[in-house]
């Protein structure tokens, strides 16, 4: 991937945009108060579980209901599982486990990036639920594009912020001339695909392609993650410091969270059921929206070859290669070691080759 004057631009933007979003958070969290989770009792009597996760309690998180429903946090030594959730107005994980309000978070390199290079904060990726990010181009069967050269001529719905920022860079790294179509403001409702309004729309694999086949329509997709962005994404955080005093509870978690997500990707029925009547009980969730949303990332984004032979959660060399590439492009040059400790994930499969 070369890099350009302007893609530099881009990604420059969406460092300041993280970045600007992280510091602000983590100032409300210090301001409420937060305070470091006291660590465990003993080995095997962890106490509370604190685990804040990226977006609502939808199917996304499907593993972790399935690790709680089932007992397997409590197994693992966690007398209580409280599960906190993002999404609008919720505190990023990055802000929630520096402060001490979660033991680990869901987020992504392009996340944590910002955090370790503006603030020095000491965090690191454990663990990857997601091998690939799931934002796409959506269109429909009628006038698909599937492709980056079919960009050119069309009208693209994309919402401000970063959102922009990330088509922008797609753009970018294709060799697409931004005057070639037409960038089309609109919000997250995909009405205007539907209108004819326009004719792609940036939307995630798991949710706005989703809501348009349940409404009868056929859709076409254009993945970022195999289009020159091939970060990873609901990857597990949490601090250096954990690690080092708290290296027994995190392995007690990542060996929970796996027992779990084995269950949802082998019952895509329950996890649905799971996050629309437990979970998730107050958001109104549609029944057969979180189904294809749980089949849907099991097979796209979940289980990939790599995950088959080597186990969930693992990111293999070269996709962290990637992501690092990604992430220097965007202005972060970071080594492995400055953003990933796997150390913890291959004890936990050594320890429980059966999990693999």
């Amino acid at each position: 991937m070369t890099i350009t004057p302007r893609l530099q631009k881009r990604l420059t933007a969406v460092r300041i945009l993280a970045a600007t979003a992280a510091v602000s958070s983590l100032l409300l969290v210090t301001a409420c108060g937060g305070s470091e989770a006291e660590a465990g009792a003993g080995e095997g009597d962890y106490g509370t579980l604190d685990l804040n996760l990226s977006w609502i309690k939808n199917a996304e998180f499907a593993g972790e209901y399935f690790a709680d429903a089932n007992g397997y946090y409590d197994e693992a030594g966690f007398s209580e599982v409280n599960l906190i959730a993002g999404g609008p107005g919720g505190t990023s994980s990055e802000t929630m486990v520096l402060s001490g309000g979660a033991l680990v978070g869901t987020s992504s390199p392009m996340g944590v990036a910002p955090v370790i290079v503006e603030e020095d904060a000491p965090l690191k990726i454990i663990g990857t639920t997601y091998q690939k990010n799931p934002f796409v181009i959506v269109s429909l069967d009628g006038n698909p594009i599937t492709a980056p050269a079919d960009l050119e001529g069309k009208r693209i719905g994309v919402q401000a912020g970063v959102n922009e920022t990330l088509f922008d860079a797609l753009m970018e790294v294709n060799g697409i001339d931004p005057a070639s179509l037409e960038k089309v403001p609109v919000q997250y409702d995909p009405q205007p695909l539907i209108n004819g309004d326009v004719d792609g729309f940036f939307g995630y694999l798991t949710n706005e392609v989703l809501t348009l086949e349940l409404s009868g329509h056929t859709t076409a997709v254009l993945p970022f993650a195999d289009n020159g962005l091939p970060f990873i994404a609901e990857s597990f955080v949490t601090t250096d410091e954990n690690i080092e005093t708290r290296r027994d509870e995190l392995k007690a978690f990542l060996l929970a969270t796996l027992r779990g997500w084995k269950d949802a990707v082998a019952d895509p029925d329950e996890s649905a059921r799971l996050a629309v009547e437990v979970y998730g009980a107050d958001l109104n969730l549609d029944l057969a929206k979180e189904k294809m949303q749980a089949e849907e990332q099991n097979t796209k984004l979940v289980v990939t070859e790599e995950t088959e032979a080597n186990g969930l959660f693992t990111i293999s060399d070269e996709l962290i290669e990637e992501n690092l590439a990604i992430l220097k492009l965007a202005g972060y040059d970071l080594a492995k070691e400055d953003v990933f400790d796997l150390s913890l994930l291959a004890e936990v499969y050594e320890e429980n080759p059966e999990l693999k």
